[in-house]
């Protein structure tokens, strides 16, 4: 079985899926049901959303438990279920990555709890902690690579969930946060200290996703890579701004806009590239396919920098892979 560690060593970047809500909306999922259902409800929905992403190029993909922790399910009366709905999760990614012609990851999703923590809310470290622990644990029974935290505001709620990861299992771990909030995570945290203190944490990568649209992440991605040059980032950004068009939420972001983010993030220093909100696998077919054909001319920021708005004044590290 392929590793990340492995892929990320033999290949110059790694195209990631895309949005698993914006699928699941298509494929039928009604405004407010829990998605971690479908699991053991559609399974058959699921595989083919990840067989989709596979087929557009993605050489990872994550499970559809973005909700699974036991604080999301509550809201529909599933906290006893969390073991079972995470385990599925990962076992149909797992089915359509062992069925693929060539190496896929499972990345287990684990999303924020929803709750804020304290000083500032009332979400307890130490039940944060047994929370990601027991989806954690759901996941890697179901057979996932690695453990994928996402969509994160508060560093503390990052360590908690990395903590309770490691004591259920000791797979690899990547952690992003979303930078929504002028160029900051709601908590307000910037990318340069995000990259400081989640780097402490022994990740395999970590970087960005969500938020709003390309050009953030983007900036997300160009102050972590001025900071440290080395460090896998990842970058999975929504389709563009979402605008309600009679009535529906539709991203504005097309394939053609994606692909030109995904060469920018990956010449500004991504390794693992993908897409959020909006994106589907037309958007990453178009991608693989722009950073197939575009050279690598990485852009380094001459001095690091606090938040996405960057200096136009830059040095640039010319180079080409084969």
């Amino acid at each position: 079985m392929t590793t990340l560690e492995q892929l990320l060593a033999t290949h110059d970047y790694l195209i990631a899926d895309g949005g698993m809500g914006t699928m699941l909306m298509a494929a039928g999922l009604e405004q407010g049901d829990p998605p971690e259902m479908w699991n053991v409800l559609h399974p058959d929905r699921i595989r083919t959303i990840h067989r989709g992403y596979i087929e557009a190029g993605s050489q990872i993909v994550l499970t559809n438990s973005f909700g699974g922790t036991r604080f999301r399910l509550k809201l529909h009366k599933l906290q006893d279920r969390v073991f079972e709905l995470n385990k599925a999760a990962a076992e149909l990614a797992r089915a359509e990555a062992d069925a693929a012609e060539q190496p896929v990851v499972v990345g287990g999703s684990i999303g924020p709890t929803g709750e804020i923590m304290a000083p500032v809310g009332a979400m307890n470290y130490d039940e944060a902690v047994a929370a990601f622990a027991e989806q954690a644990a759901g996941l890697a029974a179901g057979g996932v690579d690695v453990l994928w935290i996402e969509t994160m505001s508060d560093v503390s709620e990052v360590r908690a969930a990395v903590e309770g990861c490691r004591e259920a299992t000791d797979l690899p771990i990547v952690a992003t946060m979303t930078f929504d909030t002028n160029g900051r995570t709601m908590m307000g945290v910037t990318p340069v200290q995000a990259f400081t203190e989640l780097s402490a944490m022994n990740l395999t990568a970590l970087g960005g996703n969500c938020g709003n649209g390309p050009a953030e992440i983007e900036g997300v991605i160009q102050a972590m890579y001025a900071t440290n040059q080395v460090y896998p980032f990842v970058a999975k950004s929504n389709a563009g701004i979402p605008e309600y068009v009679n009535g529906h939420l539709h991203y504005n972001g097309t394939p053609e806009v994606m692909a030109d983010y995904a060469v920018k993030v990956r010449n500004f220093g991504a390794r693992i590239i993908g897409a959020c909100c909006g994106s589907t696998p037309a958007h990453i077919a178009a991608m693989r396919e722009a950073l197939a054909n575009a050279p690598i001319e990485h852009e380094l920021v001459e001095t690091a920098v606090a938040t996405p708005t960057l200096s136009r004044s830059r040095t640039r590290e010319r180079r080409r892979r084969g």
